[in-house]
């Protein structure tokens, strides 16, 4: 199912530098993850409703609601730069 040659090119993709020894390895590694793989299609799951999660979820966010928020003064405390009330960033783009 897989050979020497593919493992040498993932590891080419992947700039990995393998000798022989392990390219031999990896070839049979994955060949038998693969045929593991291939041997889960023989599975019947005509019966089994796909599923994105193992166990229920449910939402748990909490309502939206209008609050007051930090004054001004105290979110503007620990910046390390700030003009005219408001955060100051060094410059990220060129003109």
């Amino acid at each position: 199912m897989i050979d020497k040659k593919d493992v040498e090119y993932a590891a080419d993709l992947a700039k990995l530098k393998l000798d022989e020894d392990e390219k031999e390895k990896y070839t049979e590694q994955i060949g038998d993850i693969l045929n593991y793989v291939d041997k889960l299609s023989e599975l019947d799951t005509d019966d089994v409703v796909p599923t994105a999660y193992t166990v229920p979820m449910k939402n748990v966010l909490r309502k939206d609601e209008v609050k007051e928020s930090l004054p001004r003064e105290k979110s503007l405390a620990n910046a390390p730069d700030e003009k005219d009330g408001q955060f100051r960033a060094p410059k990220i783009m060129s003109d």
